[in-house]
């Protein structure tokens, strides 16, 4: 994805706090630094207007962003997303879920055997070949601790944006896998039904996360290739 976004076009990305090349020993996991983690990267970034993607819960803080710095955002691209977390959603049965799997996080996420992370492989790519599961359960160990991930797991399952649905002003592009097991394809169309401009596209599969040869790629490629030459432009 990073490849293909970048071909064209000037990519921007960073690692959420608590993970990956970010600072790990930060006090604060609540949805509003999130939000602000993004708004510093953009100053320091020194950008003007732009497109901006979201993936996952990513998807919750670029509306948020959006919301808060119309005169920045051209377009919207939100995947696999949702406007409530787990604990949002009024279900008992995803509450008790997200209980359970940030139990396992506690218990093996930094363990070398792979068996607790390979449930967590198998929500994000269970389409994966077995060479593709094993990096994954790697990347998991080596991206965050265990006391990090359980901590972005709770403030991911208390976000609840639905309140900021209907201020966003911005053509913006939903994608969302129809099988995902991660975040549930009906929470993606909400989110994309309840943004006035907005076109809601459903992929075919159930990986959250993209495999190069999947056909919800492919179709992901053409749509958001297809959103940033027309509709952003007609936009501006």
């Amino acid at each position: 994805m990073f490849r293909e976004l970048a071909r064209e076009h000037t990519l921007v990305r960073y690692d959420e706090r608590g993970n990956g090349l970010s600072d790990w020993e930060v006090e604060d996991f609540s949805f509003e630094a999130f939000v602000r983690d993004l708004e510093a990267v953009v100053d320091a970034a020194r950008l003007e207007r732009f497109p901006l993607l979201g993936v996952s819960q990513g998807c919750a803080v670029s509306v948020a962003y959006a919301v808060r710095h119309p005169e920045k955002v051209s377009g919207l691209i939100l995947y696999g997303g949702f406007a409530r977390g787990r604990n949002r959603r009024g279900s008992a049965v995803e509450i008790e879920r997200g209980k359970t799997l940030r139990t396992l996080m506690r218990q093996g996420w930094g363990q070398d055997n792979p068996a607790f992370r390979q449930i967590f492989t198998s929500l994000f790519v269970p389409g994966a070949t077995r060479e593709q599961m094993d990096w994954f359960n790697d990347l998991q160990r080596m991206t965050t601790s265990a006391e990090n991930a359980v901590r972005l797991r709770e403030a991911v399952d208390d976000i609840d944006i639905a309140d900021l649905l209907g201020r966003v002003n911005v053509p913006t592009l939903g994608l969302h896998c129809r099988g995902d097991a991660v975040q549930p394809f009906a929470e993606g169309r909400r989110l994309a039904a309840m943004i006035a401009d907005s076109r809601f596209v459903t992929l075919e599969g159930e990986n959250h996360l993209f495999l190069e040869d999947e056909p919800a790629w492919s179709r992901f490629r053409e749509e958001v290739k297809s959103f940033l030459t027309n509709e952003i432009l007609r936009a501006d």
